[in-house]
């Protein structure tokens, strides 16, 4: 089975290096491919330097535009599983193989989650996915315990559903939808790492608004959405 790690990467020169040594040096088994999404500073000159496999976009599209790029790579070069690890050092590839061998039981998504097992804690930052949670599960029936991290695994079936159609985006809205249509999904207890550098794009009032957009999109535009997997 072939597995692609994804890696979407803006303005990671802080971080880039290490994420992807320690997948060369750690998981010489994984192929990967970086994704740079039109960095302005020195992320795709390392990345050539070092002579990383990478995918230079040449503007930013966001990080739903670099996912299914690396998306469309993996479809391009028939890989059976793909998996999005953020170039900012917080997923940790440990738990790739622990993810694979669940996807192997027949699941179409594996999710990384970090309160599988553990408590999610009643902080301000959770708010958003406490009620992210809930909005799945009002309009799936299916509970999602962390639904706004971004270690996600996908099967082949799933590559070519976002390499080949438009509007899916690497988010919990997208899950959602495909949950309504049919896919199966599973997750795993995970631990995320701190950010090593670098600032990240979800400020205060960022946050807010991504968790109106997802709140709006699950419970009502996903309901106007028409595609059978």
């Amino acid at each position: 089975m072939r597995l692609l790690v994804i890696i979407p990467a803006y303005n990671e020169e802080m971080n880039i290096e290490n994420v992807v040594e320690n997948l060369r040096e750690n998981y010489p088994q994984y192929d990967y491919v970086v994704i740079n999404d039109g960095s302005t500073d020195r992320t795709s000159q390392i990345c050539h330097e070092k002579g990383y496999n990478i995918v230079d976009l040449p503007i930013n599209l966001g990080l739903a535009g670099a996912f299914k790029t690396g998306m469309k790579y993996a479809y391009r070069y028939d890989y059976d599983m793909a998996i999005q690890l953020d170039a900012d050092g917080q997923h940790n590839p440990k738990y790739i193989a622990i993810m694979a061998e669940e996807m192997g039981k027949g699941y179409d998504i594996i999710l990384g989650s970090r309160f599988k097992t553990e408590k999610k804690p009643f902080t301000p930052r959770m708010l958003g996915s406490r009620l992210i949670s809930l909005a799945i599960r009002v309009s799936t029936g299916r509970k999602i315990t962390d639904p706004t991290a971004g270690m996600r695994m996908y099967n082949k079936k799933m590559i070519q559903e976002f390499a080949t159609h438009i509007n899916y985006g690497p988010e919990p809205d997208t899950i959602s939808f495909l949950v309504k249509q049919g896919a199966s999904v599973h997750g795993i207890q995970v631990e995320m790492e701190e950010r090593k550098g670098g600032v990240s794009y979800l400020n205060l009032p960022r946050s807010v608004m991504y968790m109106t957009r997802m709140l709006l999109s699950i419970l009502f535009i996903q309901n106007f959405r028409k595609r059978d997997i």
